[in-house]
């Protein structure tokens, strides 16, 4: 990994695999969506709203793990002080929170024909809503200190502090009574019917290609926005240089 940390290495590796994975991942995230729409028959128990999960669950595991991949980045900041760790964690947050939000408002589209009701204050469902806050908060607080010219280490801490909640939403409906039915896929295992299965992991791995191709899109923005700042503050410094004075010839005394 350390062999990209030169930007010069990392954009010329992202110059070819963004786009490889953005449409590779649009490619597969829509065959997989019009597979789960028309292809998949009704669930017996929830009928039509089955065809939800594959935008719900795609969703919720990437909203999951985009701060699992920012809290290892900003692990990586921590410890090795790699030069991309923190871009790549500011490139991650706003992908991951548009997720997390995506996995919000299908569940809650979802449970008003099940539960009858718009939003419960579940185990799953507030600890999911907790990690949109901390997206918001951790975007807030990497853009004031990028701003300011700060240390990004203040960020990486609350990143690394807010990974807490991760284990919690995932174990969230086996610790508590919960409305939101239990885990579907667990090790080695899954309780889901093949004919929605392979629909459901076409579209994780899909709607991954295409975070992923967004993550390296904004790392190469920012990278771009760090070199434009870079350029400006040479050539304020430029410009507030005096300009050597040349001595002239000596005056001949008559």
């Amino acid at each position: 990994m350390h062999i990209y940390a030169n930007p010069k290495r990392f954009l010329s590796l992202a110059r070819w695999l963004m786009p490889l994975m953005l449409w590779s991942g649009l490619a597969m995230s829509a065959g997989a969506i019009a597979w789960g729409l028309f292809a998949v028959p009704q669930d017996r128990l929830m009928g039509e709203t089955v065809r939800i999960l594959f935008i719900h669950v795609p969703a919720a595991w990437l909203g999951m793990g985009g701060w699992g991949a920012l809290a290892i980045a900003s692990a990586a900041l921590l410890i090795w002080k790699h030069p991309l760790a923190a871009i790549a964690a500011r490139a991650i947050a706003v992908p991951g929170m548009v997720f997390c939000a995506i996995c919000l408002a299908t569940g809650s589209i979802w449970g008003r024909p099940t539960w009858g009701t718009w939003w419960v204050w579940d185990g799953r469902l507030t600890s999911m809503l907790v990690l949109l806050f901390l997206y918001a908060g951790y975007i807030a607080l990497s853009q004031a200190t990028a701003r300011e010219g700060g240390s990004q280490k203040i960020a990486a801490i609350f990143a690394l502090v807010g990974a807490i909640n991760i284990p919690i939403i995932n174990r969230s409906v086996v610790w508590w009574n919960s409305l939101h039915q239990p885990p579907s896929i667990t090790a080695g295992q899954s309780s889901i019917d093949p004919v929605f299965l392979w629909p459901l992991l076409a579209a994780v791995i899909g709607f991954s290609l295409v975070f992923g191709a967004l993550v390296l899109m904004r790392m190469r923005a920012l990278i771009a926005e760090a070199q434009v700042e870079a350029r400006l503050r040479r050539r304020a410094l430029d410009d507030d240089t005096p300009a050597p004075t040349r001595a002239g010839p000596a005056m001949e005394t008559a």
